[in-house]
């Protein structure tokens, strides 16, 4: 676009086609696929201007090339718009989202959110498809390693964070990018955990629940986002007008970019709502603007927009006039974005290859992923205080995932390389100024097609030829001879993330007997865990001494974990997700909905519960609750206090104020959380709702006062029959706040908030 021409002086002068082109995107084919591409000949459409977007590139130098070609065969000179999946890092990987999410540190995951902005920026990428933000509360579905967990307020928070993060202050700056907040919407709510499989939920609780992240990330300024592969309510996302047009634009004010899925458009054909016209068409006038990979855009709108669309076996009728004006209004946004991004400006600007092997994979940036590793590690138990390790020990370091780099830096890392990860027995051995010896143990898995499963995107398993039991002699002779066992055990990456579901939740079995075997070695056990979603552990909490959650660390996940292990930092996390006693009890999560029948914590035949779990075990609570983590020290909270002590309709805020202190020998930090139980209500109410969290760092005998905000819109909540019928409602009456270190053990008051 020529200097000084507005995007309004373009349109006027491109062809239906050049607009259409406009909506068209295509993967480079440089990075891992998840579907089967319908088209690669990105040369020919380039050349007849019929591309607007161009995703999966690696390099500065490809960036230019494509670059170059989308410059001259576009009769306006219109660059392309680059983006990349950058889920948790660009070239630096960080810890899961999920494990990001466990820090409860919202500094902590907007710096790591900067890093990967300004990795990804500095190759060309102009727009990142992420924060993945969806509530997941199944962890059979593989892709809650991608989700900021269970609560609504803690992922809105994080949701934010990163937008701030990617997108700084300025989109044209050097190192930002456009964030993509994906999958809208209730793509986590996937029937029995089945990826991609749908979804049926109240107009309440979708937009309360399941929307709540995406609001606040609109909120925070997100640049776009994309639709999610599920159908909610019998609708598919790729055409739900009503969520997409009505509620995301026209209810929460979005004003930027709707991208498809990969091939989303196209498999609205496979969801039952029509051919390709119609599903083009119907995905149009939701509000989709760019079409990911399927090009059912190019293939039908020009077509349909000269002619309409009648389809009266699905009851459809779409005017020519209103495909035009979608048109008009899609190829804006998309004009618009790149002007945003700088493209117009300089279409070579961002493709700075000095700048790109200055910033990939900068010692301040793998020290941030050293920090943000060790800062989401939850520890849940410390039997005899085993952790941190005693100095000069002898470790014996047992698990193939102890000296693994393919699997450390987690699903969905798509630029990063596992040549660069730190293995925990790098960082081990770097830390620890005692001994450590390694041996394998056990493989990962024993069934050669999971094996083969887990190796779509490359080697990650490899099965050791040997007997289990020879393993599992070497590595009980080494526990023999050491003075600690710090076993790492848990999933291989591809476990968990896209089309990676999981029915049953255990530790493989060949990993579970090699502990059963350690544990019987008569030395102190450490069990590391490494998943990408939340396991069962409650045989193995039996069996270990101690018992740490390092979920996968990324790229520096080794040397983070090696640091809570040896206490040169704190295990900063707190769980994001409940952990569940038994599989049979997912979907779970802490503020699970009142019953006339409530579980009254012991077995009574006709309460709400489960007949073969502990009578500890709450059946929507888990075997460790949401918010639960340990540290090197111990906290005590006093009551909390509520003031005004007696609200009335004239008070809009009450402070809730709460003391906290180190009850413990060393300086540590820990979460205190606030939650609130609205007992009497005109609906079901959830048991507790999470409002507010800070993050403490206090000295041994050290004490300090955290006080909350706490406003009467805190205390409403949703009711209506459908999504346009919603309103947002506050009951005067009696609440009880709740404050603790977890979602269980709280301590509480009541207030009477009166009209």
């Amino acid at each position: 676009m020529a200097q000084g021409t507005s995007i309004d002086d373009l349109m006027a002068r491109m062809t239906l086609a050049e607009k259409i082109g406009q909506l068209n995107l295509l993967s480079a084919g440089e990075g891992p696929e998840t579907g089967s591409p319908r088209s690669r000949d990105i040369r020919a459409r380039l050349a007849e201007g019929r591309l607007g977007a161009l995703f999966g590139t690696k390099s500065v130098r490809s960036v230019r090339a494509w670059q170059e070609l989308a410059v001259a065969g576009s009769r306006h000179g219109i660059p392309l718009l680059f983006a990349e999946d950058v889920i948790h890092g660009h070239r630096t990987i960080f810890p899961l989202p999920i494990a990001l999410a466990s820090s409860w540190d919202m500094a902590l995951v907007e710096a790591t959110a900067r890093v990967a902005a300004a990795e990804a920026a500095a190759e060309g990428i102009r727009q990142v498809y992420a924060p993945m933000v969806d509530i997941a509360r199944d962890a059979r579905w593989g892709r809650i390693a991608e989700s900021p967990g269970e609560d609504p307020f803690l992922a809105a928070r994080y949701a934010e964070a990163m937008v701030r993060g990617l997108q700084g202050a300025d989109l044209r700056a050097p190192d930002a990018v456009a964030a993509c907040l994906k999958h809208f919407v209730a793509y986590g709510a996937a029937a029995g955990g089945r990826d991609y499989d749908n979804a049926s939920l109240a107009p309440a609780e979708l937009i309360g629940v399941y929307a709540e992240p995406f609001r606040a990330g609109v909120a925070a300024g997100a640049a776009s986002v994309m639709a999610a592969f599920n159908a909610v309510n019998g609708q598919p996302m790729h055409a739900h007008r009503k969520l997409i047009d009505g509620w995301l634009r026209g209810t929460c004010g979005f004003e930027g970019l709707v991208v498809a899925d990969y091939t989303g458009i196209h498999e609205l054909m496979a969801h039952g709502i029509g051919d390709r016209e119609t599903v083009a068409a119907l995905a149009l006038v939701a509000g989709v603007d760019i079409d990911m990979m399927g090009e059912d855009y190019l293939a039908c709108l020009d077509r349909i927009a000269a002619e309409g669309l009648v389809r009266p076996d699905v009851g459809i009728e779409i005017d020519p006039a209103q495909v035009v004006e979608a048109i008009d209004r899609s190829c804006r946004r998309v004009l618009e974005m790149k002007e945003r991004v700088g493209l117009f400006d300089d279409p070579f600007r961002y493709c700075d290859e000095a700048r790109a092997a200055r910033l990939t994979l900068a010692p301040a940036h793998r020290d941030l992923a050293r920090r943000a590793a060790a800062a989401c590690c939850v520890l849940l138990k410390n039997a005899g205080g085993v952790l941190p390790l005693a100095p000069g020990a002898r470790v014996a370091l047992i698990g193939r995932l102890a000296d693994d780099r393919a699997n450390m830096l987690g699903t969905w890392a798509v630029s990063g390389d596992p040549a660069e990860a730190a293995t925990i027995l790098e960082g081990l051995r770097e830390t620890h100024d005692g001994e450590v010896r390694h041996a394998v143990g056990a493989n990962l898995v024993d069934d050669p097609e999971i094996a083969a499963r887990l190796d779509v995107f490359g080697p990650i398993v490899r099965l050791d030829p040997r007997q289990e039991r020879e393993m599992t002699a070497e590595a009980l002779a080494l526990a023999t001879d050491s003075d600690v066992v710090v076993l790492v055990a848990g999933e291989a990456k591809e476990h968990s993330g896209e089309s990676a579901s999981r029915t049953e939740l255990d530790i493989p079995a060949p990993q579970r007997r090699l502990l059963e075997a350690l544990a019987g070695a008569g030395k102190p056990v450490v069990l590391v865990v490494l998943a990408g979603r939340p396991l069962v552990l409650a045989r193995e909490a039996g069996l270990a001494d101690a018992l740490v959650l390092g979920w996968f660390g990324g790229t520096e996940g080794g040397r983070g974990l090696a640091d809570v292990l040896t206490g040169r930092a704190e295990p900063g996390g707190r769980l994001a997700v409940s952990l569940p006693a038994r599989t049979g009890q997912v979907p779970l999560h802490h503020g699970a909905e009142t019953t006339g029948r409530p579980w009254t914590g012991r077995f009574e035949k006709f309460r709400t519960g489960y007949l073969d779990l502990p009578d500890d075990v709450p059946p929507a609570g888990g075997l460790y609750p949401f918010g639960f983590g340990l540290g090197y020290t111990d906290f005590e909270l006093d009551a909390p206090r509520v003031t005004p002590t007696r609200p009335t309709g004239g008070d809009r805020y009450v402070t809730v104020t709460v003391a906290v202190r180190n009850t413990g020998a060393q300086r540590g930090a820990t979460v205190v959380q606030l939650y609130v139980t609205d007992p009497v209500a005109r609906c079901v109410r959830p048991s507790r709702e999470l409002k507010g969290f800070e993050r403490v760092t206090l000295d041994p005998g050290e004490a300090r006062e955290v006080a909350f905000t706490l406003g009467r819109e805190d205390l409403a909540y949703l009711v209506g029959e459908t999504i346009g019928t919603l309103e947002r409602v506050w009951d005067p009456g009696t609440f009880v706040i709740h404050v603790g270190l977890n979602a269980r053990d709280l301590r509480s008051v009541e207030i009477a908030w009166t009209p």
